[in-house]
């Protein structure tokens, strides 16, 4: 399963329960409303974790692979300079 469907599953199953918890609840409207609220902060506190945890794991992604390919450029000019000078010596 992909890590981004796998975190908006768990979020959506967090909501889920957080409002039906909270709805079904016996507290009278005012605190529902309260509770509603701080439900709601948490996860938006939650998605924006989730959301920098993301851009992280993308941006270390982005430089592994940035390096790997910097790597095998350096190695490709490398093997055309070495054929380069075998070429020229074999011809002179």
């Amino acid at each position: 399963m992909k890590q981004g469907t796998m975190v908006l599953g768990i979020l959506a199953g967090i909501t889920a329960g957080a409002l039906l918890g909270i709805l079904f609840a016996p507290h009278k409207g005012s605190k529902t409303r309260k509770m509603i609220l701080n439900k709601g902060e948490e996860f938006s506190n939650d998605l924006q974790d989730k959301y920098e945890d993301f851009v992280d794991s993308m941006t270390d992604k982005f430089n592994d692979t940035k390096h790997e390919v910097e790597v095998l450029v350096s190695k490709g000019k490398s093997a055309m300079d070495h054929t380069n000078d075998m070429v020229k010596k074999a011809t002179v």
